[in-house]
């Protein structure tokens, strides 16, 4: 799915809110909203009552929380459309029952969803952040972008808010899952008139294995690679589309989640932007990116949008 045109703008024709009625779904809802208002996209809220909870019960259990669901959805829709939020912007309300990711995959596919919007808690388990079951399904597997609107994000979207859009950090570590989220970095940052901050974070500097390092050695093999790593963000601009904002290039040395997190704190960004391999597993250890991008995700001060290679 291609959504970057040839002059560098985003072209999107429909986002879909993943409800479940909760206050992090109300504040995605507005995240949503706000996008397809500005793109002028039909907007998809939808809703799907899992039948897990309910096989012991039976089917006259499911469907009785189908009709609460459908019901739910109608309240909702009724309170939008009062509010003025509906005003001139496509969208429908779908309510399905069944294994929630199952159904919602087949939405995004069915109706050719091109940005999915979720809401979290990013409530902690086993001593780490989670997104939650269904939010980390979405999270992980689902082929449109994804915007993740974390308890960090603002309650409301800035797109439409009147103010001047804050930078947009794209973090990249120069792999191709990686370097695909660019160009809709780039166009987003055009698109909105903003800055796009672009930061590479090294774990570690290389250092030869017949080579005992010095102080000195050590940092000044650390200033080299600090300068690579600067040059390669340079090229990736001037190998893409022209921005319109004069960006800015950052390299920072630790841990990649705690240094994407706060340089995106230091910014006050209104967006992270990240690339993510299409298939990958949570907890493995070769897949270090994937679970830096969760953690963000998780802790993020901003929504974040992921984009899959």
């Amino acid at each position: 799915m291609t959504l970057v045109a040839a002059n560098g703008d985003i072209h999107l024709k429909s986002v879909l809110i993943a409800t479940d009625f909760s206050e992090a779904s109300d504040k995605a809802a507005r995240h949503a909203l706000a996008i397809a208002r500005h793109y002028g996209a039909k907007l998809y809220l939808a809703h799907v009552v899992s039948s897990l909870g309910f096989r012991m019960v039976g089917p006259d259990a499911v469907n009785l929380a189908t009709e609460i669901a459908s019901r739910d959805a109608c309240e909702l829709e009724n309170r939008l459309v009062q509010s003025g939020a509906l005003v001139g912007l496509a969208h429908e309300v779908i309510v399905r029952q069944g294994n929630v990711w199952d159904e919602l995959d087949k939405i995004i596919g069915q109706e050719q969803i091109e940005l999915v919007v979720i809401g979290t808690h990013a409530r902690r388990g086993m001593g780490k952040l989670l997104l939650g079951s269904v939010a980390e399904h979405i999270f992980r597997h689902a082929s449109s972008l994804v915007l993740t609107v974390g308890p960090g994000s603002l309650q409301d979207s800035p797109v439409g808010s009147g103010r001047a859009i804050r930078p947009f950090l794209f973090a990249t570590d120069f792999s191709e899952a990686s370097l695909r989220a660019l160009p809709y970095a780039i166009s987003a940052a055009n698109h909105f008139g903003t800055k796009l901050v672009l930061l590479n974070v090294m774990s570690h500097i290389p250092v030869p294995s017949n080579l005992l390092p010095t102080a000195d050695d050590a940092m000044q093999m650390q200033e080299k690679a600090k300068a690579n790593s600067l040059q390669r963000l340079k090229e990736l601009v001037s190998q893409n589309a022209k921005l319109t904002v004069a960006p800015e290039f950052v390299v920072e040395l630790g841990t990649p989640a705690e240094k994407i997190l706060e340089v995106a704190n230091t910014l006050k960004s209104d967006a992270i932007i990240l690339g993510l391999h299409r298939k990958t597993r949570i907890g493995a250890a070769s897949h270090m990116p994937w679970a830096t991008a969760y953690e963000v995700a998780c802790d993020a001060c901003c929504s974040v949008l992921t984009v899959r290679n």
